[in-house]
């Protein structure tokens, strides 16, 4: 019997990972960087692990890459995004066996109300030159080849 992600992310987050671990054999996954004219990017904060990180998660069956982009976005910082652009594919093999991700840009947005949840704890736009001390290196390290044209790696 199959299993609905939300189901998971409802009744208890700590599961969620874990399962999708053993229960799938390679996993997909989307980031979104979303840049404001202001030299601002959005970073997230999950209430089950630590860092600011750029907001995405798990491609469901049956939806896009640049769907389940869009709807991460809004699910996790009342960002309704338009025009995604692919900025790469990437591994993240060692944390987080058989799993990929993809990163996208996105620089044309609005914004909806949006609170706190059980798995966002906060949402909010930074400078892309102070970002918080916690912000993940794979988040880092996307931001500084979307923003500064660094090497792109192959790992998240």
């Amino acid at each position: 019997m199959g299993f609905k992600s939300g189901f998971f992310k409802v009744a208890n987050l700590t599961v969620q990972q874990p399962l999708a671990r053993i229960t799938r054999g390679m996993t997909l996954g989307a980031r979104v960087a979303v840049l404001d004219d202001q030299g601002q990017v959005m970073l997230v904060q999950h209430t089950y692990s630590p860092g600011w990180i750029l907001p995405g998660g798990g491609v469901e069956k049956g939806e896009t890459l640049v769907a389940a982009a869009l709807r991460e976005i809004r699910e996790e910082a009342g960002i309704i995004g338009e025009a995604p652009v692919l900025h790469g594919i990437f591994s993240n093999e060692p944390a987080f066996r058989g799993d990929h991700v993809a990163c996208f840009v996105v620089r044309k947005f609005s914004r909806a109300a949006w609170k706190p949840n059980m798995e966002i704890a906060a949402a909010q736009f930074f400078a892309v030159a102070d970002l918080p001390e916690a912000t993940t290196g794979g988040t880092r390290r996307r931001l500084a080849e979307i923003i500064h044209g660094a090497a792109i790696s192959e790992m998240w």
